[in-house]
């Protein structure tokens, strides 16, 4: 495959992955939302099923990895580094533009929400904000974005992405590949969105599973940029775990992966 095959799929199925995992977390977050406190188990599939999805769009043309912590892992099973910038590249700025899509489709929500006093505060009621935000860096809707801890403890924060993405890059190395084994391949992108919901229910509830860099960074900056009304901060000081986390984990995986199966 070529580096603007790579580079374009990456980016559309990156996008793609992020407007509708980062959907679902804006429904269920939101004021004037249909599903508003539709719950954990909402999020965990509605992740599940925006990896399956993002998969099968962009499979034919870059393979798929739509995680910087895949394509680390990928290089280095193959000992093959020639793709990893084009790849990362691309998963950002789609990250970025499925985060913005977010904000479009839910921009009225994200008024209502951001302009509550019962969320923001004023006439004397204080802010009601998301666990997510209970930092004083964190925005009431930072969590619609990315991630962020429920107990702020940098140590056990990076094991808990570290070891979720050892999960998650471990099984796509063993289940998930395709033929020519540089990405995922049509049943793989099933199995690999089953294990992203089995990850969030069972190791979502420390840290929000981030589980790849370009899902937190891309949207973080996003969150930065926007115009929204009484966004809060995007909490920077959290924001190296779930960037450094996953791609410990991926090369974790990728070494136990040649030590044990290849």
């Amino acid at each position: 495959m070529s580096s603007s095959d790579i580079f374009i799929g990456e980016t559309i199925g990156t996008a793609v992955l992020i407007l509708l995992g980062g959907g679902v977390c804006a429904a269920v977050t939101l004021k004037a939302s249909k599903a508003r406190a539709a719950g954990w188990l909402a999020i965990a599939f509605g992740w599940g099923f925006a990896v399956m999805t993002a998969v099968y769009i962009s499979a034919p043309l870059s393979g798929a990895h739509l995680n910087p912590a895949v394509t680390l892992a990928l290089a280095i099973k193959d000992n093959d580094y020639s793709n990893l910038a084009t790849y990362w590249g691309g998963q950002l700025l789609g990250a970025m533009i499925g985060a913005a899509l977010v904000w479009v489709a839910y921009y009225g929500q994200f008024l209502a929400h951001l302009t509550d006093s019962e969320i923001v505060g004023g006439s004397g009621k204080p802010a009601v904000k998301a666990v997510e935000a209970e930092e004083a860096a964190a925005g009431p809707v930072l969590g619609v974005f990315s991630t962020g801890p429920e107990i702020r403890n940098a140590v056990q924060n990076l094991a808990t992405e570290i070891i979720g993405t050892v999960v998650l890059v471990l099984a796509i190395l063993t289940q998930g590949l395709n033929n020519d084994g540089d990405g995922l391949g049509v049943l793989g992108a099933l199995i690999t969105s089953f294990v992203v919901v089995g990850i969030g229910l069972s190791l979502g509830g420390p840290t929000g599973y981030a589980i790849n860099p370009a899902r937190d960074l891309g949207p973080r900056i996003v969150h930065a940029l926007l115009p929204l009304p009484n966004k809060g901060g995007s909490d920077w000081s959290y924001a190296w775990i779930p960037v450094v986390g996953p791609l410990i984990g991926g090369a974790i995986a990728a070494g136990i992966y040649n030590v044990a199966f290849a």
